[in-house]
């Protein structure tokens, strides 16, 4: 259900989230150095690469040093044959490639020669996506108009040139990082360091040309800077590591566009010795620390759920795996013991087990299920259903309409079918339901690729807060589940944008059940997460933009403890760590039961 979502709106928040701009080029420094000279590069769709010359016996050799030099590294064998099948493989179709040879023997004999050897490959010096630049010992500048069209030339310098045909043959500006900054790529640069980089870049863009730094810090923190500083090529010794790190930045990188004003509680109830009268439970499926670490920096520094005080820890280990699914934590939940993966509100052995909701009703407790996913998905129906395998969901839509819930509202599901005839009311509009007075009732959110951003991330409070004034007007205690399931859905496809902004879904359906909460008096709030999803973590961001890099390790769930929060009547017995199955405990017992 989860994914199908995803698919039938496209990705519609990802897109509507600001993504990074266009990466600069990576070059392969000093790439005959790498265990597979020139094809390893390649491989990593680099599109520059390095590689220094030393003209010895009049044959042009590839080494760092002279007496590196091997009889077999020819400039010829390492580069120019294979970038020759590359061509007539057709390889070069669709890519381009800056091969920078830096001259280390004199520059006028050894560019002769070079010429002379190119002149031998026309299908590479004729290849438009194939560019020649000529790099350490360089010819008189003023005579660089005087090599062949296929030689370019790169200038280490930011003096301006004045002749317009010389400055034909310049390809990129290049300078030692080391002139301006003894950073080595980790924390971030000194403001007097960055006033010096960023300068230099300037000076060289104001010159219309590419500009590259070398004896840089290589690491991912420094590639990052780099690309925001905007140097158009990363040097870089791990082209492989860098090429996949500076693409994915355009998915990693987002600033966030919608927000969650921030409620802050008044606290007058907050962890009082006194039995509350209702409970509401929020469950944001797939929402680790890290998550709520995106959507906090993302949000300016603060959300709703950030100002709670009482605040725990969750194990969240299945009865029979190390990482949990969403069944078995949303069983351990709402029932109190350790399942095996997949089992919906059964024990270890496929036994049904009572859940909170079936418990509570026959205490004279009105109760109720919200989440953005299908109603028989894994958390939600962990609350009423029972049934071995999540995804018996006949059987389950079986379980709601059997259920004792007076309310649920989700994402509508194929397999629930004439629910009417079971006793809920469907009601047409969520906003209706607040103050309908049927004994059962249910609605359908519509999750819309037509939804504009702003809507869809109040669909859940919308639901969160009819759902409790539905539930109020009972004039019984009640108990409401109200899950966020997309935080999940997102952090199985890496996809930070859609993390986040589900994440500030789902604290506005937070705030919701908070301000009742200080309205009443008399509610207990939960909030905490089945497991993390992603094994996210935010390595860099920038708040005054709203700016947040993820980083995900894993596309699926991970055994990571996830926070849990409280508050309202006796929310300091949500402190500590704990398993997840004790959070029924805690609240049968909170409840006095």
């Amino acid at each position: 259900m989860k994914l199908n979502f995803l698919r039938s709106i496209g990705f519609f928040i990802s897109a509507c989230m600001v993504g990074f701009a266009q990466g600069p080029k990576v070059h392969s420094h000093n790439d005959y150095k790498q265990p597979l000279p020139f094809y390893g590069a390649f491989a990593a769709d680099v599109q520059s690469l390095e590689v220094d010359v030393f003209l010895v016996e009049g044959v042009l050799m590839v080494a760092h040093e002279l007496g590196e030099v091997t009889a077999t590294a020819t400039l010829e064998r390492l580069y120019l044959q294979p970038l020759k099948e590359m061509v007539e493989r057709g390889m070069l179709a669709d890519r381009t490639l800056q091969v920078l040879i830096d001259i280390k023997t004199d520059a006028m004999s050894t560019l002769n020669a070079l010429v002379s050897s190119l002149r031998n490959y026309p299908m590479i010096t004729d290849h438009e996506h194939i560019t020649l630049v000529v790099s350490g010992n360089r010819p008189p500048l003023a005579t660089y108009v005087d090599y062949p069209e296929f030689i370019l030339f790169d200038y280490q310098s930011t003096v301006p040139v004045t002749n317009a045909a010389v400055m034909e043959k310049i390809a990129m500006v290049s300078l030692s990082f080391r002139q301006f900054s003894e950073w080595n790529g980790k924390g971030r640069l000194t403001a007097a360091d960055l006033n010096k980089v960023s300068g230099v870049i300037a000076k060289a863009h104001a010159m219309n040309k590419p500009f590259r730094f070398w004896a840089t810090p290589d690491s991912k923190t420094a590639w990052k800077a780099f690309t925001d500083l905007g140097v158009d090529v990363i040097n870089t010794d791990m082209p492989y590591e860098c090429v996949s790190y500076v693409r994915s930045l355009n998915n990693s990188v987002v600033r966030n566009t919608v927000f969650s004003e921030v409620y802050t509680p008044s606290y007058s109830t907050d962890a009082i010795d006194k039995a509350p009268k209702n409970v509401i439970l929020l469950i944001g499926d797939g929402n680790g620390l890290t998550q709520i670490s995106s959507a906090t920096l993302a949000n300016g520094g603060a959300l709703t759920l950030t100002q709670l005080k009482q605040i725990g820890f969750l194990t969240t280990r299945s009865a029979d795996d190390f990482t949990t699914d969403s069944a078995a934590a949303g069983t351990a939940i709402s029932t109190g013991q350790k399942t095996n993966n997949r089992a919906i509100g059964t024990d270890k052995d496929g036994n049904p087990i009572p859940n909170l909701t079936e418990i509570l009703v026959d205490k004279g407790f009105a109760t109720g299920v919200i989440s953005t996913d299908g109603i028989t998905g894994a958390t939600p129906s962990s609350f009423y259903g029972h049934r071995t395998d999540r995804d018996m969901e006949e059987g389950l839509a079986q379980d709601l309409k059997a259920s004792k819930l007076h309310l649920f509202i989700a994402q509508r599901s194929d397999e629930v079918k004439a629910i009417e005839t079971s006793g809920f009311q469907m009601i047409n509009t969520i906003e209706a339901l607040g103050g309908s007075t049927y004994d059962k009732v249910g609605a359908w959110m519509d999750y819309s690729a037509n939804t504009p951003l702003p809507q869809h991330v109040e669909k859940l409070a919308t639901a969160t807060r009819n759902g409790i004034a539905f539930l109020q007007h009972k004039n019984t205690p009640f108990f409401l589940m109200a899950e966020g399931a997309k935080i999940d859905s997102y952090g199985h496809v890496n996809d930070i944008g859609g993390v986040i902004a589900e994440s500030i879904s789902f604290d506005k359906a937070i705030t919701e059940a908070i301000k009742f909460a200080d309205k009443d008096k008399n509610t207990l709030v939960i909030i905490t997460a089945d497991h993390e999803t992603g094994g996210l973590t935010i390595p860099q961001g920038n708040m005054d933009r709203h700016e947040v890099e993820a980083d995900f390790t894993t596309h699926d769930h991970t055994a990571t403890m996830v926070p849990i929060f409280a508050y309202g009547p006796m929310s300091h017995e949500f402190q500590g760590v704990y398993a997840n199955n004790e959070v029924f405990h805690k609240i049968l017992k909170v409840l006095g039961l």
